[in-house]
């Protein structure tokens, strides 16, 4: 079996969505714009495919869009959706197909444009229609990602306010360390917009504290204890993220870069109530798949959905935060929905480069009780 290796990782800067620099960039735009950048230099002949993840952008098939657009035209475009985990998806479908023999060369990523997403419509629905994640119920509302995945989680793992809140100023201080010390400059891509060029990503926050996160209202008020604020919450965001699969034996022979291997990757469902939950069943398993455990794992990219959900994955599953969204994560860097999920497979490649190596997990909760986790390991520099 060969094995899947990543042989280009590139993203977009992050923008806040509808009123950031990014807000009249389309995702059309945001993907032809990453997926030139990571097909620059690669043979276009030697492309099998290219699987993007699109989510509420209203069908058609971004991907096919973007490889026209880059000069590919003979490669085909997949539109994939998990929900949340649908960049994570997507890296996956990708290193499946070259680790099956089928393929041996795949761009695989996301994108997201909150900013410029249609509003859809629905017979017999008056005003905009948002399909949903899961069968409606109070406990576990489908349009109310703070109640469904945030509140639920804080409450099952016994997580409070101030927990939340301190991991959320610890993942605004680790983005914008990242951002200082230029950490992110080797995986983003500027690009030009009608506002001018965008080069770093814009949504940490460097003026906030302990103090402007603790004043914040809950978002539920009427909900006795409701803890989940603006602040401990993951933001709206626009943008792109690709990776290049191949097959390790053309990867070498064609002297291309091998920046990581995929060693494995799992999926799980838990009761939509739990969906938070999620990622504490998905990492073990996908490291059991690859022979590991969570003692082997040198840096975990844990998406902040809500703060809740990281933290109740450090706790269930005993890791150091140490290693955990070193660079930031939803709270602070923003969660672009379908591109995060290889937006954190790009950043975790890069990370564990520059620390020399090691073993990286990516993993995020879905909505409607899904849950994914991915394995790579970055050989000794």
């Amino acid at each position: 079996m060969p094995e899947a290796v990543l042989v280009a990782a590139l993203r977009t800067p992050i923008g806040t969505a509808f009123k950031g620099t990014l807000r009249d960039t389309t995702a059309h735009e945001l993907a032809d714009h990453i997926v030139a950048a990571v097909a620059d230099g690669l043979d276009p002949d030697l492309v099998d495919d290219l699987v993007l993840a699109e989510s509420h952008y209203g069908g058609g098939v971004v991907a096919r869009h973007a490889a026209v657009t880059a000069g590919l035209p003979q490669v085909p475009g997949l539109a994939l959706n998990r929900h949340c985990a649908a960049g994570l998806a997507a890296v996956q479908t990708a290193a499946a197909s070259v680790r099956a023999g089928m393929d041996r060369l795949v761009l695989a990523g996301g994108v997201n444009s909150a900013s410029t997403a249609p509003k859809l419509s629905f017979r017999g629905v008056e005003g905009p229609w948002v399909p949903p994640s899961h069968p409606d119920r109070p406990d576990a509302p489908n349009l109310d990602m703070s109640i469904t995945v945030g509140w639920n989680t804080a409450v099952r793992a016994g997580i409070t306010r101030e927990e939340m809140d301190a991991w959320a100023l610890r993942s605004h201080r680790n983005a914008v360390r990242a951002l200082d010390e230029g950490r992110f400059k080797d995986e983003t891509v500027p690009l030009d917009t009608p506002y001018g060029p965008f080069e770093a990503d814009e949504h940490p926050r460097r003026d906030t504290s302990a103090e402007r996160l603790a004043a914040l209202k809950p978002l539920h008020p009427e909900i006795d204890g409701f803890s989940i604020t603006a602040g401990n919450a993951c933001g709206a965001n626009d943008a792109a993220a690709v990776v290049a699969v191949a097959d390790e034996r053309l990867a070498r022979r064609l002297g291309l870069p091998v920046l990581a291997t995929v060693r494995s990757w799992a999926s799980v469902a838990l009761d939509p109530a739990e969906t938070g939950l999620t990622p504490i069943r998905a990492i073990p398993k996908a490291l059991d798949r690859a022979g590991l455990s969570v003692s082997d794992v040198d840096l975990f990219e844990i998406n902040e959905a809500f703060a809740s959900v990281a933290v109740a994955a450090v706790h269930g599953l005993g890791l150091d935060p140490a290693g955990v969204n070193v660079n930031g994560s939803g709270c602070s860097l923003g969660h672009p929905v379908a591109a995060t999920g290889t937006r954190m497979v790009v950043t975790l490649v890069h990370e564990l480069r520059r620390r020399g190596g090691g073993v990286g997990v990516a993993a995020m909760c879905a909505g409607g009780g899904m849950g994914s986790a991915l394995v790579l390991e970055v050989a000794g520099l």
